[in-house]
């Protein structure tokens, strides 16, 4: 069995690829790494069962070609290709326009001419500031389409229509993860999330940085919950055309999210207060009824279980003072 997983070096792709080889799968890993990070896939190359490809997925995916034979018609693709921080798609906003867009259309194009599965990430991003609380999958949505956020939201956006479309139009097995926020080991200490941000200020004896007056909320979702409910998703039968939330419903308070981290490292409660962003949401929470009743899914793993390995990765990629 064959995985192809785009965004295979960053933090979520590489994980999937862990759990995808544990499973019993080959994978190819498709990363250009402008925002992945090769060391994220080491376990996956010792298994001996990995190929990584440096490579665009927004170009035509004529990098297939220099794969052996066996490795050209995968039975799974999961397409996680795309910068998916603030910092990130605020820096590469027509690239992330481009690998939700035409990354897309290269994956169902290739579910067409292989009969694969294709997975999609999207992300809670497409309910924008939400009217709706907690946000079930068939909420439309609150989203600015001209805003700072929005080449991330609308590239998701029209990611999931062009996938649903293509699955309506041509039978294609396409499937629609909204993924919620996610934590764990291997996420950049830099990449702007307010885990990675509260951890690295507290790991170097600074102040936390919380925008607005704290209150707003967000669920946080351990990764290896995350990447079972992803697995599920993927590999149950009967799920073809499906938007599925998954994500951690408990919510926390960005300040109770502060003590909490400064309270696991056991440094002083420092605060230093800036503007809201635009657009930033101010609720945030999933429904999962969906993923329980379909998957058999729900988180195991309590933020303040899943901090520590977190805290102790961020610890080790933390730069010499």
């Amino acid at each position: 069995m064959l995985a192809y997983v785009t965004g295979a070096a960053g933090f979520l792709g590489s994980h999937l690829c862990d759990r995808l080889l544990r499973e019993g799968w080959a994978v190819a890993g498709i990363d250009n790494l402008v925002t992945g990070d090769a060391r994220n896939l080491d376990a996956a190359r010792r298994t001996g069962r990995f190929t990584l490809v440096e490579a665009d997925v927004s170009l035509p995916w004529t990098w297939r070609d220099r794969l052996p034979g066996e490795l050209s018609a995968p039975r799974l693709v999961l397409h996680f290709a795309s910068p998916a921080s603030p910092i990130d798609y605020g820096r590469l906003p027509l690239e992330t326009l481009a690998v939700n867009a035409l990354g897309t259309m290269h994956a169902v194009a290739l579910a067409r001419e292989t009969g694969c599965r294709l997975v999609l990430a999207s992300t809670s991003e497409c309910y924008g500031d939400p009217l709706e609380h907690p946000q079930r999958e068939t909420y439309w949505g609150n989203v600015n389409p001209i805003g700072l956020r929005a080449c991330y939201d609308e590239a998701k956006r029209y990611a999931e229509a062009y996938l649903t479309s293509a699955v309506r139009a041509t039978g294609i097995d396409g499937r629609i993860v909204r993924i919620f926020n996610t934590y764990g080991p291997r996420m950049r200490l830099d990449d702007g999330r307010v885990i990675p941000a509260f951890c690295g200020a507290a790991l170097r004896g600074e102040p936390l940085t919380v925008f607005g007056d704290g209150a707003q909320t967000r669920s946080f979702c351990y990764v290896d919950d995350l990447v079972e409910g992803i697995y599920r998703l993927a590999t149950l039968p009967g799920l073809a055309g499906r938007i599925v939330n998954v994500g951690n419903p408990g919510e926390f308070t960005v300040t109770e999210l502060a003590g909490l981290v400064s309270a696991l490292l056991g440094v002083p409660l420092r605060i230093e207060r800036r503007p809201l962003p635009p657009d930033d949401p101010t609720r945030r929470r999933p429904d999962i009824t969906l993923a329980r009743d379909l998957l058999g899914w729900e988180p195991r793993v309590p933020l303040d279980q899943g901090l520590p390995p977190t805290i102790a990765s961020f610890r080790e990629r933390l730069p010499p003072a």
